[in-house]
């Protein structure tokens, strides 16, 4: 399994925008083959951080979400909504399991 966590710092001013072209993303990349998991949370501490927290089955299905066309119309348009450097952590996972609470 593949897991990518991402944070994008987004313009207040185009916040609003930004939140339309996430919302799509997140939808359409729900709905394709090898998606396990595709959310998108706002940081509790500042409304204009968003971060993703995606699951793929493998590289080759994060490949694939990287190659559609929602994808490329989101990583277009994304230099207009930033307000500084995202960060993008990838993890290979071997294994998971879920924790008792």
């Amino acid at each position: 399994m593949l897991v990518v966590h991402a944070t994008f710092p987004i313009d207040p001013d185009h916040r609003d925008e930004a939140l339309d072209q996430i919302e799509t993303l997140a939808e359409r990349s729900r709905e394709e083959n090898g998606v396990i998991d595709y959310r998108v949370a706002v940081a509790i501490d500042n409304p204009n951080q968003f971060k993703f927290f995606e699951e793929y089955e493998d590289e080759a299905a994060f490949e694939a979400h990287a190659q559609t066309d929602h994808f490329q119309e989101f990583e277009a348009a994304l230099p207009t909504f930033l307000a500084g450097e995202p960060d993008v952590t990838q993890f290979d996972v071997a294994e998971a399991s879920t924790v008792e609470l």
